[in-house]
């Protein structure tokens, strides 16, 4: 065995275990985060930063890798290691879930996967022996074999042909491996279906791999099926080898996994969100870019000793994220991901000895545990604010046309401006989601509407108000259940609008003040319920079902970018990829609606909204298949939007790195909406 791999203890109560093995460029401790650098550097951060951080060993990526720089830089400058300076151990992905990724720019055979390069626009067939024969070239001590990834909710035929291909591409990079003295690892797939994923470790364990992986997990299952499907997987693989959780997570996802028996983790999180201003810290996850913080002279968290929190306080990360420097993007990597690697070494040490369990008690509230910072009593300079007018960020506006809205002060943006927000609530989200046609045709058990960004409260009355009396128009038999999700990170400007009743009469309903007060409004007379969810919206949708209908109304970018980015859409997308749903935004951004092609979602131009000439709709697979049905069809963006799209400056999404925008880019022109057959549904 290469590895050589001891467990050196489990924790009472608990599958967590404490083990170490040695690669060829040092011995390693687990349980083990490693930092994403898909291009053989993790963004904005030099080797040195990594290692105070206390990184162990880095993930690289072998699809990008493999298309630049190519292995022959690799082989003529003598690997990976001395072309980036780094002494420490690196375990290289195959590129299977980058080819999963461009769902509409590859194709998969026996052979192996085929695309196009977004570096040349050469075709490539990507085989596991190309796989290993480039991870080879790069030198890293793991290489992870090729594998066929899909969503985790697949069916069960669709999930066992994967992991059918899966394991025979397994023996082959084994057979390619050869006597290479680089580890290699299997990859368990299976979705989420428990025979698949007990045959494919039986499978694995029986070849002579040196460590195994639990693969096809955070790719659409909700937070509680990725836990039960690890802890039922990871119970399966031996003990005497390393167990790699792929693809995650957050650092409660890392606490959770590490109970349930994972040994290894990578994930984008650490140093992507901190280009959102997300910092992790032992009070919970903030947000720089808050007003709040602006005035505060004390480092991100007094128990850290990373760089960033010697030398800096978090008013000065505020203003550089405010500015857009690089250097808050840079100080804010190298916080979390100390914040992370020293979770880990806890972790360790408390399993060694022997008190785990107690820990992993205490820190589940903790790292879950959203941005509770508000304003000090007296912040400096004028105040000018009447109770009823102002509170917290935000203050009531009045328009020349007599209506009330609700404004975020610092930013200046204006809830619904231009129109009266009750009609534009109306106009821009029920009429056209086309909501009470959907009600009468209802056939699920329930229908799901997410609210994303509550706000004053309009959407969510909007639909309410139109649910009720669509039910009060009927003879009360077989009335369609609804249930309505809100998400609000802060709720100051609902509380605001409740204050003042007089101003918002769309709030005169017992409803509003009962979701504030209780979290959730349930009738006895409808099959209604409306719940409140509270802090940062990309971590929570995961809790609950998908929407059938998704009404995307967060601040726009300038005060709310991380909503607005690839990676939200992606993640959204993620949830509803088998579900018929539907998504409308009063935006018609360039970049927003790249980034929904981007993530999956077929899109459309919507109505138009105050002083916009037109919005934006999107849609999931099953919901364009049941619309070819309706007589009523949105016109899908064709070629014409594509061809500005290609010319426009405002092309790039917010937040993507640049290895990923050729990318992006050969997935929107290759995306089925843009086939000539496709500009209407």
């Amino acid at each position: 065995m290469r590895l050589g791999f001891k467990l050196l203890a489990k924790a009472p109560g608990s599958a967590a275990r404490a083990g170490e093995f040695r690669t060829l460029h040092g011995l390693i401790k687990t349980p083990l985060f490693m930092p994403v650098g898909t291009n053989a550097t993790v963004k904005g951060l030099r080797v040195e930063d990594l290692a105070s951080t206390g990184a162990q060993m880095l993930l690289a990526n072998t699809y990008h890798l493999l298309l630049r720089p190519g292995p022959e830089v690799f082989e003529t400058l003598g690997g990976i290691h001395k072309l980036m300076n780094w002494p420490g151990s690196i375990l290289t992905d195959s590129g299977g879930f980058q080819i999963f990724s461009l769902p509409h720019a590859r194709s998969m055979s026996e052979q192996g996967a085929s695309f196009r390069s977004y570096v040349d626009g050469r075709v490539i067939l990507l085989t596991p022996e190309l796989s290993v024969a480039t991870q080879k070239s790069i030198g890293s001590d793991i290489m992870m074999v090729l594998d066929q990834c899909i969503p985790s909710t697949a069916d069960l035929q669709t999930a066992r042909d994967a992991m059918e291909l899966t394991h025979r591409w397994a023996k082959r990079s084994l057979m390619a491996r050869g006597d290479s003295k680089q580890a290699l690892f299997g990859i368990v797939q299976g979705a989420l279906h428990k025979d698949l994923r007990r045959q494919s470790v039986d499978v694995l364990s029986s070849l002579e791999f040196d460590g195994l992986a639990i693969g096809g997990l955070a790719v659409g299952e909700t937070r509680h099926e990725r836990q039960d499907y690890t802890e039922y997987t990871a119970a399966l693989m031996p003990e005497d080898k390393p167990r790699y959780l792929m693809g995650v997570g957050t650092p409660i996802d890392l606490l959770e996994a590490v109970h349930r028996g994972v040994d290894m983790f990578d994930c984008i999180i650490p140093s992507a969100l901190s280009q959102q201003s997300v910092t992790y810290t032992s009070k919970g996850r903030l947000r720089l870019m808050r007003a709040v913080y602006k005035f505060v002279d004390e480092p991100l968290d007094p128990n850290c000793s990373c760089y960033a929190c010697r030398n800096y306080s978090k008013a000065y990360i505020h203003h550089l994220h405010k500015a857009s420097e690089l250097l808050a993007w840079q100080l804010t990597s190298i916080h979390n991901l100390q914040f992370y690697h020293a979770l880990m070494q806890s972790m360790r040490e408390r399993i060694l000895a022997g008190t785990f369990l107690q820990f992993y008690n205490e820190r589940r509230e903790l790292l879950i545990r959203q941005d509770e910072e508000r304003p000090p009593a007296k912040i400096p300079g004028p105040r000018n604010s009447k109770n009823y007018e102002r509170r917290g960020a935000f203050s009531v506006r009045a328009s020349a046309d007599g209506f009330f809205s609700i404004e975020h002060v610092d930013s200046g943006e204006v809830m619904h401006p231009g129109a009266d927000p009750n009609i534009e609530a109306r106009r821009l989200y029920v009429e056209q989601a086309r909501f009470v046609e959907r009600l009468s045709a209802a056939t699920s058990s329930e229908l799901v509407i997410w609210d994303v960004g509550l706000g004053a409260g309009y959407n969510a009355m909007a639909a309410l108000s139109a649910y009720e009396a669509y039910c009060n128009s009927s003879d009360g038999s077989n009335l369609p259940a609804l249930r309505i999700i809100s998400f609000e990170n802060d709720l100051d400007a609902f509380k605001l609008a409740l204050m003042n009743g007089k101003r918002f009469p769309h709030l005169r309903h017992k409803a509003p003040h009962l979701l504030i007060r209780e979290g959730a409004w349930r009738p006895k007379h409808l099959p209604l319920t409306w719940e409140l969810i509270e802090g940062d919206f990309l971590s929570r949708m995961v809790t609950v079902p998908p929407g059938n209908f998704i009404f995307y109304d967060p601040f726009s970018s300038r005060t709310n970018r991380d909503l607005w980015s690839l990676e939200a859409f992606r993640e959204i997308y993620r949830c509803h990829q088998t579900t018929d749903s539907e998504l409308y935004s009063y935006t018609a951004s360039t970049r927003v609606r790249a980034a929904m092609l981007g993530a999956g979602f077929f899109v459309a131009s919507g109505a138009s909204s105050g002083k916009k000439s037109e919005t934006t709709m999107a849609f999931t697979q099953a919901a364009i298949t049941r619309m070819r049905n309706e007589i009523e069809q949105p016109k899908l963006l064709a070629d014409d939007w594509l061809q500005r799209w290609e010319r426009s400056d405002a092309r790039i999404p917010f937040t993507l790195v640049a290895a990923d925008t050729e990318i992006l880019t050969q997935a929107i022109r290759n995306h089925p909406q843009f086939a000539k057959s496709s500009t209407r549904i």
